[in-house]
């Protein structure tokens, strides 16, 4: 019998003063069986980062004609692709034509990520930022993870500070170009 995905519940007070956006979330996502900590903590990150109504995620690993997370605007047209770990080309080739907006978030080694996608057929590659977080983040960070987590994500000038079932973490956000 195959094991079914996980629930998990994140409240989060979220304060991007870079970008000014104040918030208090509650998410419910599914963690499948395959999936990382690491991974899910970079799902509920990009969330955050990329936090605007419409935003909402998709049904994780098993979509695989959708991002991992992804936002509509009101008529439901997809506006942005936000991929998680490191993603083909071709997704975000299929990306990119669909959506205005493209972005990756990973928590690998960035220089690993990137060279994935030379000489590969990338609509609009040059336009697509590439997010990573500093070594080590994400070793630290997932340990007080739990089913039902509380969070805190507060960001200035590209530095992430997270509190997170009372563990308290930081991180640059580095930004590197995907194409």
């Amino acid at each position: 019998m195959a094991i079914g995905a996980t629930m998990h519940t994140f409240d989060i007070q979220l304060a991007d003063v870079d970008r000014g956006v104040y918030e208090d979330l509650s998410v419910r996502l599914a963690r499948h069986p395959s999936e990382t900590d690491a991974f899910m903590l970079t799902r509920v990150l990009a969330y955050c980062l990329e936090y605007e109504e419409g935003i909402a995620f998709s049904e994780g690993i098993s979509a695989t004609d959708e991002p991992a997370v992804l936002v509509r605007d009101l008529t439901g047209a997809l506006v942005a692709w936000i991929e998680v770990g490191a993603p083909d080309a071709a997704r975000l080739h299929t990306g990119s034509l669909q959506a205005s907006r493209v972005a990756v978030y990973t928590q690998r080694d960035p220089a690993k990520v990137a060279p994935l996608w030379a000489g590969k057929r990338i609509h609009r590659a040059e336009q697509i930022p590439l997010y990573s977080f500093d070594p080590g983040f994400f070793d630290a960070a997932t340990s007080p993870l739990e089913r039902r987590n509380t969070m805190t994500a507060s960001i200035t000038e590209r530095r992430l500070y997270l509190d997170l079932n009372g563990s308290s973490f930081e991180s640059d956000i580095h930004e590197v170009p995907a194409g």
